[in-house]
């Protein structure tokens, strides 16, 4: 746990009318949330996810979650059921691993929440990341896993990486946030860790 007290990139400060970005934690998954749409960079997230249906679904949405994690651990909780000790106990070693995508009507919020105004700069660093996290398949789109994910407006996508006791999902929002610029920490196994030093940033 010492690795969360140590800060990456500290020098990081908001930007001013940068782009609105949000950490998010339910106390043991985090996931980065950013706009569905980003005018300045023209990046549409509808568009690059690449599942036409959604279009009309999702067009008054303000904002999409990425979160990286087990594929085992992901599919056993689905009914809000905790994974079983087997699942568990298998994603300490190295596994499949899947993208979980969610989309927001609204900005999030709650004592789990964190918001930041990055640069753009930092943006475009930070959804380059979170792009290539993913899988592609054949002919280069995005592989969609689930159809349905845990509610009607969440979906599971192939990605790239090894699942493990030394890779989890935190350690993935943790590092994709160090990538872009955005204060981390050394070392994030935790949700609480990952929120420890983003706190910071405020």
């Amino acid at each position: 746990m010492t690795g969360t007290l140590v800060p990456v990139n500290q020098q990081f400060r908001q930007t001013p009318g940068g782009v609105s970005i949000f950490v998010v934690s339910n106390g043991f998954h985090s996931d980065v949330v950013v706009p569905l749409r980003e005018p300045r960079t023209q990046l549409d997230w509808l568009q690059k996810l690449g599942q036409p249906a959604w279009a009309s679904q999702f067009a008054g949405y303000k904002f999409v979650a990425f979160g990286w994690g087990s594929e085992g651990f992901f599919l056993d909780s689905y009914g809000g059921h905790f994974p079983r000790l087997g699942t568990t106990l298998r994603a300490a070693l190295p596994g499949r691993a899947l993208m979980h995508v969610g989309f927001y009507p609204a900005a999030p919020a709650g004592p789990r929440v964190v918001p930041l105004q990055i640069s753009m700069a930092q943006y475009q660093k930070l959804t380059q990341l979170i792009e290539q996290s993913f899988q592609p398949d054949s002919v280069g789109h995005f592989a969609l896993r689930n159809s349905a994910g845990y509610t009607a407006h969440d979906f599971f996508f192939r990605a790239g990486g090894r699942y493990h006791l030394l890779h989890t999902c935190n350690d993935w929002t943790n590092r994709t946030l160090g990538r872009a610029g955005i204060r981390a920490a050394l070392k994030a196994p935790l949700a609480a860790s990952v929120l420890y030093q983003v706190r910071k940033a405020r």
